[in-house]
């Protein structure tokens, strides 16, 4: 983007950084942001169908694709590829937070909550939203009860 004139350091920085505060993936978000820069609604619009409009007839196709074969010779083939996709984006997701965790969570406070979150949601099937009421404020005690002074 430098290169081209697009954007330069700082542009680019500041629209990273709000990319990560707003909802969203953080990859539409930025795309966004710099077709905003760039021509308006309309770079955006073109940014955000750019990225999002290929995933989404790939998936719809898929599904179509599925429910069609139920039943017929083919539909084992395609539940045993959607299965497969599946188990992919699962690896994909823990392989992430195994990294993220490594370079951001040391300590065996930290760790316990991690490991208290990932079981309560993972194992026993708690929701989210209850494990967060209890865990979020649990985590920003023992945080302030732990804190360098």
């Amino acid at each position: 983007m430098q290169k081209r004139g697009w954007l330069d350091d700082k542009q680019f920085l500041s629209g990273y950084a709000l990319s990560q505060l707003v909802p969203g993936a953080t990859n539409v978000n930025l795309a966004v942001f710099v077709g905003t820069q760039l021509r308006g609604v309309s770079g955006a619009v073109a940014c955000f169908c750019g990225l999002n409009v290929m995933p989404v007839a790939i998936v719809l196709a898929a599904g179509m694709l599925y429910f069609s074969s139920q039943g017929n010779a083919g539909g084992a083939w395609i539940s045993g590829a959607l299965g497969g996709m599946g188990a992919v984006a699962i690896g994909l997701n823990l392989g992430t937070g195994v990294r993220l965790a490594r370079r951001n969570i040391g300590g065996p406070i930290p760790i316990t909550v991690m490991t208290i979150v990932t079981l309560s949601i993972g194992v026993f099937g708690f929701s989210l939203g209850h494990v967060l009421l209890v865990m979020g404020p649990v985590s920003l005690l023992l945080a302030w009860l732990t804190r360098p002074r």
